[in-house]
């Protein structure tokens, strides 16, 4: 194998390679690199890298091949390139959310999720433009300007993680870390044509992630398969002692999903093997024969309303019907609050970011204005320069549905909310449905400054806020293209089930093939 079609190779056949010495690290990095240049991956073009070194990146790939030589055990990741989203704390390269107010600012500690990729040999290669502290669906709200979508250049990428998900896409790396608050991986996996994981809350530690609204946000995966997607997911989940919300639940191996059988037991004599990398399963994972023979999908009525564009329904009725070839039954359902999942999460969301954005005031780090003038003037003046118009917008509501008065009326009613909507999915899943399918978002990637209104830009959330309200594991596959931009659809799974999330995406990408890209 070589480097020549980087743009094509999936992360377990790069790692397989690495392993094998058939391709070595520095290679792999290099081509990483070239791809970056290629497509302009920079400022002045797809704007979609923000950080990058180079020659730290080759150092950390010579690094690696080291242990491949001493036959160490690297993991599923060995040698493959990673992009991380700007507001996942990494060392060596700046972790600034994209934000004028931590311009410059290096992290002293890194992310669990990035030790985590490292310790299974991956290499951080960039780190990727966002909305300013994962405020908004469309990367327009960076201080460094819009990542353009590398499918269409007149389109957005999709927020907050747009970079993320436009380097997977332009075959920068094959898989990137990204964060969610509200459908911040999904949504812009959908717009560029990849796959987007969402895990269930505590899945993944968010030690190390910058917080928005800690209640609702997680680190998820971006690839450009279902499989890249499982091995990233698989290599940074599990329990950590430094996030007090993580859980401790066991991991299964994912990549056993692609065999199309529930999950084994703890004790299958292939787990191991899968873990370190010496997968029984071919690469990439087996088209056929696939089955759902036993599953339960459900399609919910609150996500196919008439003002769905029509285009994207017949798709998504399509990508059912695949599922029905493979013996799944599709179960008409009812999530009947989801409807109210916009309003509330824009009232707990800009509460608690409110709250976790005080810490920027021009004491401790980043950006600091008019120190001489007295502290209550820095303040102001720090995080008036510092901050952008979306920042700020969500700080204010934050605020304002906190203070006296105010709360019982909005957030204690949202939060009541937010439980019955939880509630509404452990009825359906209690009820015998292992999966739902839903639309990923109600249109393709839309041409970058086409929307100006707040509330407008934020039903793109539409169809993905429920997952993060509800805390279940959600993934977004390719399922066609419309006006020649891709639509994903969206499969939602119960609590801690990633495996049956994987299941049935591996099922959907290879029931579809190569329709999901045409």
């Amino acid at each position: 194998m070589s480097v020549e079609k980087f743009t094509e190779l999936r992360a377990a056949a790069i790692a397989s390679s690495v392993r094998a010495h058939q391709i070595s690290a520095a290679d792999v990095v290099r081509a990483s690199f070239a791809r970056a240049s290629e497509i302009g991956a920079g400022a002045d073009e797809l704007n979609i890298i923000l950080y990058a070194d180079e020659r730290a990146s080759i150092e950390e790939a010579k690094e690696i091949q080291g242990r491949v030589d001493s036959a160490a055990d690297l993991g599923v990741l060995a040698g493959v390139p990673v992009a991380i989203k700007d507001n996942i704390a990494s060392l060596g390269l700046p972790t600034t959310c994209a934000s004028k107010i931590l311009r410059g600012y290096v992290s002293p500690f890194e992310a669990t999720a990035v030790s985590r990729l490292r310790a299974n040999g991956a290499m951080i290669v960039a780190k990727t433009n966002m909305d300013e502290f994962a405020m908004g669906s469309s990367t327009e709200n960076s201080a460094y300007g819009p990542t353009r979508n590398p499918l269409d250049v007149r389109c957005v990428a999709g927020g907050s993680s747009g970079g993320s998900a436009a380097a997977v896409a332009a075959g920068i790396t094959p898989i990137a870390l990204s964060s969610e608050t509200g459908g911040s991986v999904r949504q812009p996996a959908a717009f560029c044509g990849v796959v987007g994981v969402k895990p269930t809350y505590g899945r993944v530690s968010r030690y190390g992630l910058v917080a928005f609204a800690s209640s609702l946000d997680q680190i998820g995966v971006v690839g450009r398969s279902v499989d890249d997607a499982a091995l990233g997911l698989e290599a940074i989940a599990g329990y950590d002692k430094m996030d007090s919300t993580s859980s401790d639940a066991k991991v299964p191996v994912y990549r056993l999903a692609a065999l199309g059988k529930p999950a084994p037991d703890a004790g299958d004599p292939n787990t191991e093997a899968m873990r370190i990398g010496r997968s029984p399963v071919p690469l990439p994972p087996p088209p056929s024969p696939t089955t759902l023979e036993g599953v339960v999908i459900g399609k919910p009525a609150e996500y196919f309303p008439e003002s769905l564009d029509p285009s994207i329904g017949e798709l998504c009725e399509r990508a059912l019907e695949r599922f029905r070839s493979m013996g799944a039954t599709i179960r008409d359902i009812s999530l009947p609050r989801s409807p109210l999942a916009i309003p509330v999460y824009y009232i707990l969301a800009p509460a608690e970011a409110s709250s976790n954005l005080a810490r920027f005031d021009g004491v401790r780090y980043g950006l600091r204005v008019d120190p001489a003038k007295g502290l209550k003037a820095m303040y102001e003046a720090t995080r008036s320069e510092g901050f952008g118009r979306e920042v700020t917008r969500r700080i204010l509501l934050g605020t304002y549905v906190l203070s006296a008065g105010y709360y019982d009326a909005y957030y204690k009613k949202a939060q009541a909310v937010r439980t019955l909507i939880a509630e509404d999915f452990r009825s359906v899943f209690a009820a015998g449905v292992h999966a739902i399918f839903t639309p990923t978002t109600p249109t393709p990637a839309f041409p970058i400054g086409a929307i100006s209104d707040p509330y407008e830009m934020y039903l793109n959330d539409i169809f993905t806020v429920t997952a993060n309200l509800a805390g279940v594991p959600a993934i977004s596959v390719p399922i066609g293209r419309v006006r020649r931009l891709p639509v994903g659809g969206q499969i939602i799974t119960a609590h801690f089930d990633e495996y049956t999330m994987f299941r049935v995406a591996y099922a959907l990408e290879a029931g579809l093939g190569r329709e999901a890209h045409q």
